[in-house]
């Protein structure tokens, strides 16, 4: 969809331009080599001490069928429209270092930075994807069986693009609705917190 295009102010890569949050889903499976694609594309995302504290507990019909059905049910009705995606993903944050047991204070930060490289190389696969906060995080961990020292972080929507009319009208409104974003002098100071001189 054209509109979905970042309108940047300044130059950017046009994968990051293009990529967006989809809420459509279609049923069509997504092959493998491409989930794993997605998987190595995290795997290659910096790090403090170079932890990498993410986890992708990974769900899909032909993996899981009873165990995708699970996924969904962990979702809030919010985000109803991503049950249609063939592929979940739970990503869980690892709270501390492995090398000597202290907490990291970094770890959502860097499990954020691998689920922006999946993000990216899903749009490069001709994939969409939605990352979700909206969902239950104790039934998630129960169901998962995610151990203490983790914290699932988001739930992740995987897909082809489908049609956006068969959403519901609020999810609907804001698929068609052209992407926005707070201008750059909100967001970057120069020197001190809230400074609005020029940034360079």
């Amino acid at each position: 969809m054209d509109n979905k295009t970042a309108k940047a102010d300044y130059t950017i890569n046009d994968l990051i331009a293009k990529r967006w949050s989809a809420r459509a889903f279609s049923d069509r499976p997504v092959e493998k080599q491409k989930v794993m694609s997605l998987l190595e594309a995290a795997r290659w995302a910096p790090s403090s001490s170079n932890e990498q504290p993410w986890r992708f507990i990974v769900f899909t019909a032909e993996n899981n069928k009873e165990m995708l059905e699970a996924a969904r049910s962990v979702l809030s009705e919010g985000n109803s429209y991503a049950r249609k995606a063939p592929v979940l993903m739970c990503a869980v944050a690892k709270r501390t270092y492995t090398h000597n047991d202290k907490d990291n204070r970094h770890y959502m930060h860097d499990v954020g930075a691998a689920t922006a490289y999946m993000f990216l190389e899903a749009y490069n696969q001709g994939l969409a994807m939605h990352v979700m906060g909206g969902f239950d995080v104790e039934k998630a961990r129960q169901s998962f069986e995610i151990p203490q020292g983790f914290e699932p972080a988001t739930m992740i929507a995987i897909g082809y693009y489908g049609n956006p009319e068969t959403l519901p009208e609020k999810p609907r409104e804001k698929e068609l609705a052209p992407r926005s974003r707070k201008p750059i002098g909100e967001l970057a100071f120069s020197g001190r917190w809230g400074s609005t001189t020029s940034i360079i």
